[in-house]
């Protein structure tokens, strides 16, 4: 029984001993590969902040100014005035939304239709679903 325990020791030290290499290298890599997207973020700001430069030195207003003016002829741009701007007065803002009507209460769906009252005048009968019968014809109607 007793060489059987060590056989197994063995084997569960040499599986922990192999997993724990493999955790080795896996870390490694993992700590190579945060150190190579560190180095590129890093030359991707010099590059942003180089172009922010140039954008910046690309748009002096007198080098805009002197472009203007050299290509006067072709572009026809004109410095511009206050008079090329209009008041608020001008500006039409959209309408407010309008609410939606607030509802007073339960609605009667079964019931007398407006005109109900008309109906009962004119010969017309409701026979309390919402069906009016048209009036019948009377001796003291002219035809």
């Amino acid at each position: 029984m007793r060489p059987f325990l060590f056989i197994i020791s063995a084997l569960v030290l040499m599986s922990l001993s192999f997993w724990a290499y493999r955790e080795n290298y896996a870390t490694q890599r993992a700590l190579k590969d945060v150190s190579n997207l560190n180095r590129e973020i890093a030359a991707l700001r010099e590059a942003l902040s180089q172009q922010n430069a140039e954008w910046a030195y690309l748009n002096r207003p007198s080098r805009l100014r002197d472009l203007a003016a050299l290509n006067f002829d072709s572009l026809g741009l004109l410095p511009m005035e206050p008079g090329q701007f209009s008041s608020v007065d001008h500006v039409v803002f959209p309408l407010p939304p309008v609410a939606a009507p607030e509802l007073g209460g339960l609605i009667d769906t079964v019931g007398v239709l407006d005109g109900a009252g008309d109906a009962s005048q004119n010969g017309s009968t409701n026979d309390g679903e919402g069906h009016i019968e048209p009036p019948t014809a009377t001796s003291e109607e002219p035809l």
